[in-house]
């Protein structure tokens, strides 16, 4: 008898994941104990053996599915036990079960079912022919055994259907054979074979899935975006979708498995009862099965790419605590400008309408120019939506002519901000102001701080991703979420100028208590320490622990309330500066009195080495910001339209979204440009996110122009030569992109070989 362990789910975990037990254990006690994971991360490092955040989320994820698992189990183990069918050895199987699919399959022979052929046919007393054929007996006859069932009565007419039915008993009980299915199941994991094809009847004309046509790839290596773009076909009904795999061979394993006996005068009843088993129960179930792991798989996959640029995006470098005035472009409803203080407060706004002719051209110069002179920015910002590359040059020309050359200029990007305008949030902070001036506002603040302004916004609003729509939304709302809170407790929160949206986001907090906060401090002024949050109701000692650390009150009370130092370890701080001889005001900002420190001094089973390092870095910058330096993008003052763009144009241009096909970029003419994976460096790789993330900066040649469909194909393999010969080293995803004078052949695939390829994923 085979022996079944029970399973652990520590040592699961710890299996799966390859991490050491001891953190893996405190990770998850700390996590059930309440901790945020920012937390954990950030102050508990001595405790779980300095894992960081990926990795308790990665601890996280697999206990709760483990922890869903163990309930799915005891649920079966229930169902089964109450019918009276649970032995010590199957209960001993589903306790030692570890993939929610075998659960599923040693549930299957005792799950309710609707009523299926076999249960027809035992109603009919058939039973005892379908225990010869799966029997196999050396001797015998299947047609003279049947006479015995013919029945009038019970509506078997003849020995043939009594062996129709008999079989369709024996076919269950293949197809809920727990080896028989992880047979099949095994072999469409292996070699099953994504199938697409055009649905003849609903495609009319041209569609933007035609490389999906005749299409056909391994669905263990099938990438994201393809199967998603697949699936997407299927449901506008221009695709029709199946994953295939050779039959006859899983059919002879089958045999096997069943211990077809070929001496046996019933071996040819349960050959034809194995082969029904299979095609009728068992392959729409283990496909259906299998398309849906495809499509968690590639969810995650496009998931993980919308993270990855949504974390990229939220840490752009922020132009910091200065003076900005945003605008709004726009043509018939004219250019709406807003300024806005170094805190970000809203001051003032003007409207210019500089395409209503000369005269309105000129009020719009002096307008604008009175409006520069009352607020001094430091920085412009110019929406890059319509007409933004337009009002970018008219206020360029005004500032060179103005001899204001020392105030910046900055395209930004607008993506999300209508929806910014049209929120709850918006018009709770401007209630009195029209849409298109709270949207100048976002601008304008998006430049000081892309963090704290696009914290305002839904995620998925933001456009940085592949195919968010036919991602499983709750997957993508929850990492997403999980990225916004991160982003905002590395770089920190400073409490006396935060709006409730970015308070939010600190470990602890949550909508709820950001909107007290904020109250509180509109009601009693600033905060001058973080132990005054203790005072708002809500904000207990737990609380307190979790976000002190992330919340910054510049010029408090405590020399460290502007630090990441967590308020538990101000003693041993105060405790260090005493032992220095210095005011704890003088070690704080002080790098060459930092360097002093003997750490070892200071390790005590409370702190440990990692936690004391931190602090030191705290100590040298406190409340550092994790961000780069913010560098304005360059566009060419000549490339404003399509219409500018010529092949072989050498730009610089900003990367806007990271795809694993490619990478978008703006260049400046109000289309982003695709460079294709292929086009992105000299060597092969995998995915894009390798060598570029969105906000970096990139200097791109122009391969071809689509007008017609606006769409640019871009490289930033600049003067690389790009035919056949020159593309053998880039391995099985790469594909030449110089752009085809006739119908382009296909590849394996059913790729068009053209740059214009993967616009249509």
């Amino acid at each position: 008898m085979t022996t079944h362990v029970a399973l652990n789910p520590i040592a699961w975990v710890v299996k799966e994941l390859q991490l050491p037990q001891r953190g893996v254990e405190a990770v998850v006690a700390l996590l059930v104990e309440g901790n945020t994971i920012p937390f954990i991360a950030r102050y508990r490092k001595e405790t779980t053996g300095n894992l960081d955040e990926v990795q308790i989320r990665d601890i996280q994820e697999k206990y709760d599915y483990i922890q869903e698992l163990e309930s799915r189990r005891q649920t079966i183990i229930a169902s089964i036990e109450t019918q009276g069918k649970l032995t010590d050895e199957l209960r001993a199987q589903i306790t030692a079960c570890e993939s929610k699919h075998i659960l599923e399959d040693l549930y299957l022979p005792f799950k309710p079912k609707r009523r299926t052929r076999a249960m027809i046919a035992k109603e009919k007393g058939l039973e005892p022919l379908a225990l010869r054929i799966l029997e196999q007996p050396k001797q015998g006859s299947p047609e003279q055994e049947a006479l015995a069932f013919v029945s009038e009565e019970k509506g078997v007419a003849d020995s043939a259907a009594a062996l129709a039915g008999a079989r369709d008993i024996a076919a269950e009980v293949v197809a809920e054979n727990i080896h028989v299915r992880a047979c099949v199941r095994e072999a469409f994991e292996k070699r099953g074979v994504v199938v697409s094809k055009v649905d003849t009847d609903k495609a009319k004309g041209p569609t933007k899935f035609e490389q999906y046509y005749d299409f056909q790839e391994s669905a263990a290596k099938i990438p994201s975006h393809r199967y998603l773009a697949i699936r997407r076909g299927e449901q506008e009904g221009i695709l029709q979708c199946s994953i295939e795999v050779e039959s006859a061979p899983i059919l002879e394993s089958l045999k096997e498995i069943m211990q077809v006996v070929n001496s046996s005068p019933f071996a040819g009843q349960l050959r034809l009862a194995t082969e029904d088993a299979y095609k009728r129960l068992i392959v729409p179930s283990v496909e259906t099965d299998l398309r849906i792991d495809l499509k968690m798989q590639a969810d995650r996959s496009a998931v993980d790419v919308f993270a990855d640029n949504l974390r990229n995006l939220l840490l752009s470098a922020p132009l910091g605590g200065r003076a900005v005035i945003g605008i709004d472009p726009g043509i018939r409803t004219g250019c709406k400008c807003a300024a806005v203080d170094s805190t970000g407060k809203y001051l003032d706004c003007v409207t210019l309408f500089l395409s209503q002719g000369d005269r309105a051209m000129q009020q719009g110069r002096s307008d604008l120019l009175a409006f520069i002179a009352k607020y001094m920015p430091m920085a412009i910002a110019i929406g890059n939506g319509t007409a933004g590359r337009e009002t970018e040059a008219f206020v360029r020309k005004l500032l060179a002519e103005a001899q204001l050359t020392s105030i910046v200029v900055v395209s930004v990007s607008e993506a999300g901000a209508s929806v910014y305008s049209a929120s709850d949030v918006a018009r709770e902070e401007f209630p009195d102001l029209d849409l298109t001036i709270r949207g100048a506002i976002s601008i304008a603040r998006r430049l000081q701080d892309p963090l704290a302004e696009l914290v305002k916004i839904d995620p998925k609003a933001i456009g940085v991703g592949q195919y968010q729509h036919d991602v499983y939304q709750p997957m993508l709302q929850t990492k997403l979420g999980e990225v916004v809170e991160s982003c905002v407790n590395s770089v920190g929160v400073e409490v006396n100028t935060a709006s409730a949206s970015l308070l939010a986001y600190v470990a602890g907090i949550g909508p709820t208590l950001a909107q007290k906060i904020v109250k509180y401090r509109e009601s009693m002024g600033r905060f001058t320490s973080r132990s005054k949050l203790l005072a708002i109701p809500g904000v207990g000692k737990r609380t307190f622990e979790q976000a002190a650390g992330f919340l910054r009150v510049r010029g408090g009370e405590h020399p460290l309330d502007a630090s990441a130092v967590h308020p538990e370890r101000y003693a041993l701080v105060e405790h260090i500066a005493k032992d220095m001889g210095i005011p704890l005001a003088e070690l704080v900002a002080n790098a060459a009195l930092a360097d002093t420190i003997d750490l070892k001094r200071y390790i005590s089973d409370a702190v440990g080495e990692w936690t004391l390092k931190d602090i030191i870095a705290e100590l040298k910058k406190p409340g550092r910001d994790p961000r780069a330096t913010f560098e304005k993008p360059c566009f060419r003052d000549d490339v404003m339209t399509l219409s500018d763009l010529k092949v072989g144009m050498v730009l610089e241009g900003l990367v806007t979204n990271v795809t694993a096909f490619g990478a978008f970029v703006d260049v400046g003419v109000h289309q982003d440009g695709l460079v294709h994976i292929s086009e992105l460096t000299d060597r092969f790789i995998k995915d894009a996110s390798e060598v570029v993330h969105v906000g970096d900066k990139l200097k791109v040649e122009v391969l071809a122009v689509d007008a017609e469909r606006k769409r640019i194909a871009m490289s930033a393999r600049i003067g690389r030569p790009r035919n056949a010969a020159a593309s053998k080293d880039k391995g099985p995803e790469f594909k030449p992109s110089n752009m085809p004078q006739k119908p382009a052949a296909k590849d394996k695939k059913g790729f068009q070989n053209n740059p214009f390829a993967s616009f249509q994923l």
